[in-house]
């Protein structure tokens, strides 16, 4: 791919809800979508009417964000639990006019076992099919992989796109990996998960804190973005009230 350095990126920049209450927060705070959380596969369900009553009445859009898998090493849960929870919202999506998936599925090669990944890569597969007959794109969310632990996955699903977490690039490494996967993959970045961290080995680190709280590089980032011509859409993946006080400071790298 040629790339083109861009004097601005055209990102649309919308934020995590967790249920209506959120999407209706989102709207009045001016973004341009609603990313909905469905890891509570229960209280994502109930919500159902009111997400579409949301979007009827405010012009919104939505995108999904998928389940977490549990145990990333364990294939029966993946393959049952998981694959149901993922079955299920892929037949509710059309009704939100969701038109894209970003799923977890930990596919470093430090932490999964070689032939976990490889049943993964099969059990992607299986959904990137399912959801290519409903013009839904799925995209799969960096953890703490680097460029390298995903080329086996990319190689084998040509229509499988990646989510690009810049907080959760910045954990489990000596240094972000974001950079590395923005020059990796250009053509498949089809989203952005915006949040900030301090660095760290454990889960505790993923502390979501808003941009300019931590250490993530948001303007090598964001200039990385405009230099292979980034256009799509990109989530603050915070709450309503955080979004509120860090979108001045996101909104300079846009310019």
């Amino acid at each position: 791919m040629q790339q083109t350095h861009r004097s601005k990126l055209e990102i649309a920049l919308g934020g995590t809800a967790r249920n209506p209450e959120d999407v209706l927060a989102l709207y009045n705070l001016g973004l341009d979508f609603a990313e909905i959380s469905t890891k509570n596969r229960k209280e994502f369900n109930h919500n159902i009417t009111k997400f579409i009553e949301l979007l009827e009445n405010t012009g919104f859009y939505y995108l999904c964000h998928g389940p977490n898998e549990g145990d990333p090493n364990s294939m029966s849960s993946i393959s049952n639990d998981y694959l149901s929870h993922v079955e299920n919202i892929l037949e509710i999506m059309p009704k939100l006019k969701m038109s894209l998936l970003t799923l977890h599925l930990w596919l470093d090669r430090r932490f999964v076992r070689s032939h976990v990944i490889d049943f993964k890569i099969g059990l992607l597969r299986k959904i990137v099919d399912k959801a290519t007959g409903k013009n839904i794109i799925v995209c799969l969310e960096n953890l703490s992989e680097d460029w390298g632990d995903l080329n086996a996955v990319f190689r084998e699903l040509p229509l499988l796109h990646l989510t690009l977490d810049v907080g959760h690039a910045q954990l489990l490494r000596e240094e972000t990996t974001a950079f590395g996967l923005i020059a990796a993959y250009p053509d498949r970045i089809k989203h952005i998960h915006i949040h900030d961290n301090l660095g760290g080995n454990l889960p505790k680190d993923d502390l979501h804190l808003p941009p300019g709280k931590g250490i993530v590089d948001f303007k090598g980032i964001f200039d990385a973005l405009k230099g292979i011509g980034y256009t799509g859409t990109a989530t603050l993946e915070l709450r309503p009230q955080e979004i509120k006080s860090c979108l001045p400071f996101i909104k300079t790298f846009l310019g």
